[in-house]
Order: structure tokens, then sequence, then C-alpha cells
């Protein structure tokens, strides 16, 4: 059963993001502010969830959040500030866009920098233990999915729409016959042997 609150403020963000593993695409992340008599039978750690389920939470999560922000940073900015970074400076921006300012922000992880002057707290899974960095996890994991669906299109042969980025054995043989693409991470092992290539 995930909790509804951690720190006892009722404007309490949770944030999250999606992506950090990938090969190719952006780390999205999502902050929410969710009503304190929130609930849905399925919701829970986005990981835990079938693809239908997720995109059956976020219509339901966007409509009966306080508040939600989703922010995109895009694989040449992960490749510059690395992806640790990014994944923190994708929480940051959609704080920044939630409409209301949340008076604590519960984090899934353990690493955060201070945003602004608001206290927070890190929580090892945290998105398997508090509705709101669940339902953040969700909008990052849809909207993360759904971009990499749409890029799919534009080069099938590394078949996104179904591992989403992620190095698996198919997306590995793709780079290695095909090459990489503007939408890869330049600054991650895109193969094991990358080392003894002469790239």
């Amino acid at each position: 059963m995930l909790k509804s609150n951690h720190s006892g403020f009722s404007l309490e963000a949770g944030t999250d993001e999606a992506g950090r593993g990938c090969l190719s695409g952006p780390v999205v992340a999502a902050a929410v502010i969710l009503p304190k008599d929130f609930s849905h039978p399925f919701l829970n750690d986005s990981k835990q969830l079938s693809e239908k389920r997720r995109d059956e939470l976020r219509p339901f999560i966007e409509e009966n959040a306080i508040a939600f922000g989703v922010s995109f940073v895009w694989q040449e900015e992960v490749d510059k500030i690395n992806v640790l970074q990014a994944s923190i400076t994708g929480m940051h921006r959609s704080i920044e866009i939630l409409k209301i300012q949340p008076e604590f922000i519960i984090v899934d992880g353990n690493k955060f920098r201070n945003y602004k002057e608001i206290p927070h707290e890190t929580i090892v899974k945290g998105d398997a233990k508090y509705l709101s960095i669940a339902a953040a996890s969700v909008l990052a994991k849809t909207y993360r999915d759904e971009y990499m669906t749409k890029i799919h299109q534009e080069f099938p042969m590394y078949n996104w729409q179904k591992n989403k980025g992620y190095p698996t054995k198919e997306h590995r043989d793709a780079i290695r016959e095909f090459g990489a693409t503007d939408y890869h991470r330049k600054s991650f092992k895109l193969l094991p042997e990358q080392l003894k290539l002469a790239l």
C-alpha cells in the first residue's frame, strides 16, 4: 500500500525520471502534487505496471493531480552534463513548471540538489513507497515511451518502439550494423567492445 504523504505538508511534490540507463533518447522527468484523498487501484511503481496500465493511469493522474510537470533533457545535454546531472536537472525543470510551488519535495533515489529554498528528501525506491513519486514515475515513463515510439518511425531498425532505447541485445546489434544516430548518447558506451573499435 503506497503512502500518500511523507513530510506532513499538504503541498508535497513527488519527482522521478525515466530513461537514465538508455543508450538513446532523452531523460524525461516528472513532478506531481496529489490531493490528500488521491487513490487509484493500479497506481504503483511504473516498472511494476504493464504499458497498458501506465497508459490508462496517465490521464487519470493528469486530471486528478493538484499540479504536474514533465520535462525532457535531450541526449546532447545528457552528453554534456552526464546522466545523473541530467536526471536532477530534469526533476528541477519539472518542479519549476508546476502551477503551484510545493512546500516539500520527495525524490526517488538518493541524489538531488537543493531546489530553491524548498526542503526535500531523497527516498530510495520511493516510487514503490509514495503515491506522488509513483505518479511521477508513470508520467515520466509514458511521455518518454511515447517519444521513443515516435522516433522509431524514423529509424525502425533499432526497434525503439519495443526496447525504448534500452541496451537490449537487439538494439546493440543494430548499432553494430548501422552505427549510431543523432538520437544516441555519444557519452555512453554504446557497445561492450567499443573500447577496441577504432572510432
